[in-house]
């Protein structure tokens, strides 16, 4: 399912489109200097995508409360929270897919480290059941993932940052995808920016943060003033879910209004200078003694975690169950999403299976199909170029390498639709492709192996071409 956000007005007064799905994958940095509109440009973001996707929104100025009378966000005021029940409450946000504003309105800047690193740590360690597609947006980032050591204790500094860290860099594989402002790139940690493929980036002036935002934005340095010149509200706009090349945007409205507005110009009074010294320092009524303090007492968050399990249902709505061909469709793309990524030959087949059983349930295929074992198998067949197992005439060549490990099983196949199509015999370099390595004395002993199990035989002729048959099936390749 593709769904579009509008965030405003391109190039031409052309609509400026964010891919919803994509941004999941790659995540969004958003920056600017104060006033430049980050917080107009989250509140449009979650707007136009409520009803869409999940969102949790990690808010230190309680900005976004008001997303709740108009979009049914649970507001969470974690200053009338206890700290151990903050992580219980994040973990029914993901059970519950309930969409929640976090405020962090009314604590010290350690007191919100502290409080966001619970929230997010626990978000990131949910069960594999509990991970659904959810937009994690942080306003003012550069407080929870500073570049360097502040006025915190270090413990909490150290905490808050991991906690920032596993968002951006392995939230995606728990459905987890970070969306996150601040006011200078060089306040907030390179490890944290360096992680999302989408930017938007408002007006700056300091030589150091155009420069760093020319760099993400694929510009030259020369280009980098026009940053300092964009307009309240604009943008420059680059990344995978929104466009290929920097364009401007325009932020359209919003519905709701934060609490906090920018600062306007009122008339001043118009009494006389001795009546506003007099009003200053007119003596005042002879108030009574305050009452005694009573002992304080702990706030109780049942409340809370009423409020956020009506939120929504008590269990979670299952997925519309998927016919067994309609989830051989699914898997069968999915395996051949995995398999033409250029990037998951350097990856381990458990790293792969995570992502794989995230894509599955985005498609509405829950839970997964198989488990790791039978991935591993699956995986070698896509990268043979057999993506689904419904395909008899693979039976004889399945059945032969039934004795190979799963991770030959690839190679093997490779070799096998080769020589039943009468092909040239795959090089080194495709064999190593379908085999996860980029090492070709590796594929060497390989194929050594495969054929000292008496499953291949290799001959080259006089010119150094080789040809591969498979004896047990009567299936040659072409010279090559």
């Amino acid at each position: 399912m593709t769904v579009r956000v509008n965030m405003g007005a391109g190039p031409g007064n052309e609509p400026a489109l964010i891919d919803l799905e994509e941004l999941l994958a790659t995540r969004l940095l958003v920056q600017g200097n104060s006033g430049s509109g980050k917080s107009h440009l989250l509140r449009r973001l979650l707007e136009q995508s409520a009803g869409q996707v999940q969102q949790v929104v990690v808010d230190p100025e309680g900005d976004f409360v008001t997303l709740a009378e108009r979009y049914g966000h649970v507001v969470i005021e974690a200053a009338e929270a206890h700290e151990k029940d903050i992580g219980r409450l994040a973990a029914r946000v993901r059970e519950h897919r309930a969409s929640v504003v976090l405020s962090l309105e009314g604590l010290e800047a350690e007191g919100q480290m502290r409080c966001a690193a619970a929230f997010l740590s626990a978000l990131f360690d949910a069960p594999r059941d509990h991970w659904y597609p959810a937009l994690v947006v942080v306003d003012e980032a550069q407080l929870f993932a500073p570049a360097g050591g502040g006025e915190v204790a270090e413990e909490v500094r150290r905490a808050s940052l991991s906690a920032m860290t596993n968002l951006m860099c392995r939230g995606r594989k728990r459905g987890l995808a970070g969306v996150i402002a601040t006011q200078r790139l060089a306040k907030l940690a390179k490890n944290v920016a360096a992680e999302a493929s989408n930017f938007l980036m408002g007006r700056t002036f300091l030589d150091i943060d155009m420069a760093r935002a020319a760099d993400l934005l694929g510009m030259e340095r020369r280009q980098a003033e026009q940053i300092r010149d964009l307009a309240r509200g604009t943008f420059l706009a680059l990344g995978p879910a929104i466009c290929r090349r920097p364009l401007t945007v325009a932020i359209g409205p919003v519905e709701t209004q934060a609490r906090s507005m920018s600062p306007k110009l009122l008339p001043l009074p118009n009494a006389p200078a001795g009546d506003l010294q007099g009003l200053l320092f007119a003596p005042g009524p002879e108030l009574p003694p305050p009452p005694p303090r009573p002992e304080p007492k702990p706030l109780a968050s049942d409340a809370l975690l009423e409020q956020l399990a009506a939120a929504v249902p008590s269990v979670a709505p299952a997925m519309p169950a998927k016919s067994t061909a309609e989830g051989e469709a699914i898997v069968a793309a999915v395996l051949e999403a995995l398999a033409s990524d250029p990037d998951s030959g350097g990856r381990s087949a458990a790293v792969l299976y995570q992502d794989f059983t995230i894509r599955c349930r985005m498609a509405g295929l829950a839970p997964a199909p198989f488990d790791l074992p039978a991935f591993t198998r699956r995986l070698s067949m896509a990268r043979a170029g057999i993506f689904s197992e419904a395909d008899g005439s693979w039976a004889p060549a399945l059945a032969a390498a039934d004795g190979l490990p799963d991770d030959m099983l690839g190679p093997f196949l490779l070799l096998a639709r080769a020589a039943r199509e009468q092909q040239p015999c795959p090089s080194d370099e495709a064999i190593a492709a379908s085999y996860g390595t980029a090492s070709l004395g590796r594929v060497r002993r390989l194929l050594s192996y495969i054929e000292s199990r008496e499953l291949i035989v290799t001959r080259v002729d006089l010119s150094g071409k080789r040809s591969i048959a498979i004896p047990r099936l009567g299936w040659t390749t072409a010279a090559a």
